[in-house]
């Protein structure tokens, strides 16, 4: 699933640890969610869309849709 999050955290000036810590998962997790190789939970997607006052839709796309 394609994503924002890498740009969105970097226009924060946000490290991979502390968007980490504000969504309570580890770096680990926001580094497989950035490239692409794991795709959070539908809450987890909640509470980055949250972090980030966007939509779900702003910040994910689903590769099967878009093509």
């Amino acid at each position: 699933m394609k994503n924002r999050l890498r740009v969105l955290r970097a226009e924060q000036r946000w490290s991979q640890a502390d968007l980490a810590e504000r969504l309570g998962v580890s770096r680990q997790t926001v580094n497989a969610i950035e490239t692409e190789k794991y795709d959070p939970s539908l809450p987890l997607a909640f509470k980055i869309a949250r972090l980030f006052t966007m939509r779900i839709e702003e910040i994910f796309e689903d590769e099967e849709a878009a093509g």
